[in-house]
C-alpha cells in the first residue's frame, strides 16, 4: 500500500499540519473540506497509522503523525528542490558548480562568497577545492572544476583562458627567532642560500622539474600552507607567504618581514586569475562567482584588491 502514497497526500498531509485544521488546510491547497478528509483517510489506511486525533473541534496530530510529518516535509522539500533544479538546468544554470581555489587566497574572502552564493543560488549546491601550484589547475584541466581561481603557478597550460580577479601581497618571513629574523639590512641570496628555506610542494605533475621562488638549496617541503605556516613560526625555516597570513604574527611579533635582494619592501604583488577551458566557459553561477570575486574588498596589507 505505501507504494501508493501520493506527493498530493504529503501536501495535504503538511498543510493540515501547518494549519491546524481541515478547513484552513482546504483554502490553501483549493481543495473542498471534504476531498482534505478523505485524503487523509486514504493516506492514514496506506501507511497503517492514525496521523490526526479528531475527537475534539480541530484535528491534532498524534504522536506517530508528529513522527512522520517530518518525513513527509523532506520528501515535498527534496521533490520542489527537484523542480526548482531542473528549471535552472533548463535554463542554463549549472546543476552544480564545482570551483578549485587557490590557498593563497583569504578564506575570510572565500566564505563571504559563499554565503551570498547560497543566497543567489539556493538550488546550486557548491563544491570547493583549495589547493596549491598545479593542484590548482589540473581539476580545471580534468574537467572536474568548472573554473579555477590560481596564482601561485605562473604558466598555465594551453587551451585555457584567465582573467584578472586580484592581486595578493606576498612577503619573506621568519620567526623572530630564527637567525635571519634579527639580520640588519637587505639580505643577500648566499646568506639566504645558508638556511633552510620552507617552500610548497606541487602535488600534481604540472610543474615537474621546476622551481617557484626558491632561493636556498637547502629546502625542506610541505604540500600544505597551513603546515608551513606553523614550521615558519617554530622557527624551522624561513619562507615566503601570502601577507594577510602572517598580518597578525607579525604584528604580535612571531614572525618578522624579510628584506630580501630583489624583493621590494613591502612583498611582491601577486596576480590571481579565474582560469577556465576556452571551450567550455563557466555558466551564469560560475561567472557570478568569478565577478563577485572580483569586486570583494581584501584584507591584505598593501594588495590591490584583497
Amino acid at each position: 500500500m505505501l507504494e501508493g502514497v501520493s506527493l498530493d497526500q504529503l501536501r495535504i498531509f503538511l498543510a493540515a499540519a501547518d494549519e491546524g485544521s481541515f478547513s484552513a488546510a482546504a483554502r490553501r491547497v483549493r481543495r473542498t473540506q471534504s476531498a482534505v478528509s478523505e485524503a487523509i483517510s486514504n493516506l492514514e489506511t496506506q501507511l497503517g497509522v492514525v496521523l490526526f486525533h479528531r475527537a475534539g473541534r480541530y484535528p491534532v496530530l498524534t504522536k506517530e503523525g508528529g513522527i512522520l510529518l517530518a518525513d513527509a516535509r523532506s520528501v515535498v522539500t527534496g521533490i520542489n528542490a527537484m523542480k526548482a533544479r531542473a528549471r535552472n538546468i533548463a535554463g542554463g544554470l549549472e546543476a552544480e558548480l564545482t570551483a578549485v581555489i587557490d590557498v593563497f587566497l583569504p578564506i575570510s574572502v572565500i566564505a563571504e562568497v559563499a554565503r551570498e552564493f547560497r543566497v543567489q543560488f539556493p538550488a546550486t549546491p557548491l563544491r570547493l577545492y583549495v589547493e596549491a601550484l598545479g593542484s590548482a589547475v589540473q581539476p580545471v584541466m580534468d574537467r572536474r572544476a568548472s573554473f579555477g581561481v590560481v596564482g601561485s603557478l605562473p604558466t598555465l597550460p594551453p587551451g585555457l583562458i584567465k582573467e584578472h580577479v586580484s592581486d595578493i601581497t606576498f612577503i619573506m618571513v621568519a620567526a623572530a627567532s630564527h637567525p635571519l629574523g634579527s639580520y640588519r639590512g637587505v639580505i643577500p641570496r648566499e646568506e639566504l642560500a645558508r638556511h633552510v628555506q620552507l617552500v610548497l610542494t606541487d602535488r600534481s605533475k604540472l610543474s615537474e622539474g621546476r622551481e617557484f621562488g626558491v632561493m636556498s638549496s637547502a629546502t625542506w617541503r610541505l604540500a600544505d600552507l597551513f603546515a608551513k605556516h606553523a614550521f615558519l613560526v617554530n622557527g624551522l625555516g624561513w619562507g615566503g607567504m601570502p601577507l594577510h597570513t602572517v598580518t597578525n604574527d607579525i604584528d604580535e611579533g612571531r614572525l618578522v618581514e624579510l628584506l630580501v635582494e630583489d624583493v621590494p619592501a613591502g612583498g611582491l604583488a601577486l596576480p590571481m586569475f579565474a582560469i577556465y577551458p576556452d571551450a567550455e566557459p563557466p555558466g551564469p553561477a560560475g561567472r557570478w562567482m568569478i565577478t563577485r570575486l572580483k569586486e570583494l574588498p581584501g584584507n591584505g596589507r598593501g594588495a590591490k584588491r584583497y
